[in-house]
């Protein structure tokens, strides 16, 4: 199944250009990678994102992540989101694409 990821491009880069592996602020302070389903990725963009430029949409492969991935809901809710717990092996990406809001600030697939 794919999974999503939405990333800073300037953290992408780095990783695409440094390592083998991407990693993100959150795994830092909070131990995973924030990831979302297909019907996931709108609005959780829409929440956290809104106007914000200089992002790229990662589609994963969630069968080559090499870290564990968990489903889970960490803010009481019944929608589970897929977490990944560790480091994002770059092989798992199958496509990156720029993930750029429309005029309003609002975010379409």
């Amino acid at each position: 199944m794919t999974i999503y990821h939405i990333a800073l491009s300037t953290d992408w880069k780095k990783a695409k250009d440094n390592t083998d592996f991407y990693q993100c602020e959150s795994l830092q302070t909070e131990g995973f990678i924030h990831c979302s389903t297909r019907e996931q990725i709108i609005p959780v963009a829409n929440r956290f994102y809104k106007g914000m430029e200089g992002l790229i949409l990662l589609n994963i492969d969630d069968d080559k992540v090499e870290a564990e991935i968990k489903y889970e809901n960490l803010e009481g809710g019944d929608e589970l989101f897929p977490h990944i717990y560790g480091t994002l092996n770059l092989d798992a990406v199958i496509m990156e694409s720029e993930f750029t809001p429309e005029a309003d600030g609002y975010f379409t697939l």
